[in-house]
């Protein structure tokens, strides 16, 4: 008895704490965080490119049986199709649904297009996705209107993109997510400020960023449904149940968020992978498909005129086991230098004799600039092979020419 009169009299000092901020937050100013999300983007991207998709039940993802659901159509969500499901269960959710493995190489350009459009008119943006973004609007509605400048923006993305986007504003980045997922799709909302707690209290706590199927499932089995309820009860009880997530919990249940919108930042690392439709134990076919991710990879540096200076191997075994071995070198964007350190560290990291699920490589540690050539290591022949090669890519494409051992694989 005396415990829960303790967590009750905490709970109240804290929601007193945080009423007399919010009211002193809003008597001094309010922040205005706009949280923009391109409606099922790579869809979008396909459409954009085949208009016969429209209106289909349309999945992007693995076309292989182990394959994965990366995005899917509402066409196709009406059947029960999700991110992130397997391939057979969505085919046998929705049959007759349209299935395309997807080209991150062009995503990637469309999202470059419409980040341009944000920079370009923001003042301060974070892409913290390939199709999300957070804008500090804050000091707008002085002049012009923040939702009045959010929604021109959003008209002007459409307008040069052709991408169907929603927004959510308000006072922090939680609600605006939040706000965003509940305006879809190509809508938006405008939380006004001082209403955030009233607008998350009839939500499903499933809405609240960070509360994944488990989190949900047992905080469902203590009967915690909306965020209204999550609210209510008291942080140390959430502490014990879910441990230093349970005051993150309550906090956002709160409408609470004073994470700041970090301006964007050039990418850091890049990386691909390839999960086998049959496990193997063929160490050369590992070879051979490490030097074909390898040779893609250092052909986008060369292309982004950036450098690597770390290089990591990761291989996921049948057992689901996964292990990553990393390399700093010197600066490079040279594919016969990167090849070779792949390679050993594949033969480092390739020690058991397993069956390999999943290969995956890792260039980290980028920096603009242009590759030095090595006076000792790097022959006249080799550079020009390099040269010739980028330019039959960038004509016909980066599948047009390959090394031959990665065709192999």
């Amino acid at each position: 008895m005396q415990l829960i009169k303790t967590c009750f009299t905490f709970d109240t000092k804290c929601f007193k704490i945080i009423k007399h901020k919010t009211k002193k937050r809003i008597a001094m100013y309010s922040k205005s965080i706009l949280h923009m999300d391109l409606d099922s983007f790579f869809v979008s991207v396909e459409c954009l490119r085949n208009s016969a998709f429209l209106g289909k039940p349309l999945i992007i993802g693995g076309t292989s049986n182990r394959g994965v659901v990366s995005s899917c159509s509402y066409e196709a969500r009406r059947f029960g199709v999700q991110s992130a499901m397997p391939m057979r269960m969505a085919l046998r959710l929705c049959p007759d649904a349209i299935v395309l493995r997807g080209d991150m190489e062009s995503y990637s350009r469309h999202s470059a297009l419409v980040t341009e459009v944000i920079a370009e008119h923001a003042p301060i943006y974070e892409k913290s996705s390939i199709d999300e973004f957070y804008l500090d609007l804050t000091g707008l509605d002085r002049y012009f209107g923040c939702y009045k400048w959010a929604r021109e923006l959003r008209q002007r993305i459409m307008t040069e993109t052709g991408l169907p986007i929603s927004f959510g504003l308000s006072v922090n980045k939680l609600v605006s997510k939040v706000g965003t997922s509940e305006a879809k799709p190509n809508g938006t909302i405008n939380i006004a400020a001082g209403t955030e707690r009233d607008f998350l209290a009839p939500l499903s706590t499933a809405k609240i960023p960070s509360i994944g199927k488990v989190t949900y499932k047992k905080l469902s089995f203590m009967g915690v449904r909306t965020v209204q309820t999550l609210r209510e009860i008291p942080v140390r009880l959430l502490e014990r149940e879910f441990g230093l997530h349970g005051r993150d919990l309550w906090l956002k249940a709160n409408a609470i968020d004073d994470s700041p919108v970090v301006p964007y930042d050039e990418q850091k690392s890049m990386s691909t992978e390839r999960t086998f439709q049959t496990d193997t134990v063929d160490i050369q076919r590992l070879r051979d498909v490490l030097l074909g991710m390898v040779t893609k990879l250092t052909f986008d540096l060369r292309q982004t005129g950036r450098l690597t200076s770390c290089i990591t191997i990761k291989l996921r075994y049948a057992d689901f086991n996964t292990y990553t071995m990393q390399h700093r070198i010197p600066y490079t964007a040279q594919d016969k230098v990167l090849i070779q350190h792949a390679h050993e560290l594949l033969n480092k990291l390739c020690q058991r004799r397993q069956l390999v699920r999943l290969i995956g490589v890792r260039f980290s540690g980028l920096v603009r600039g242009c590759y030095q050539i090595n006076l000792f290591d790097d022959t006249i022949g080799d550079i020009q092979l390099l040269q010739q090669m980028d330019r039959i890519r960038n004509r016909f494409g980066s599948d047009a020419i390959k090394r031959a051992s990665s065709c192999k694989a």
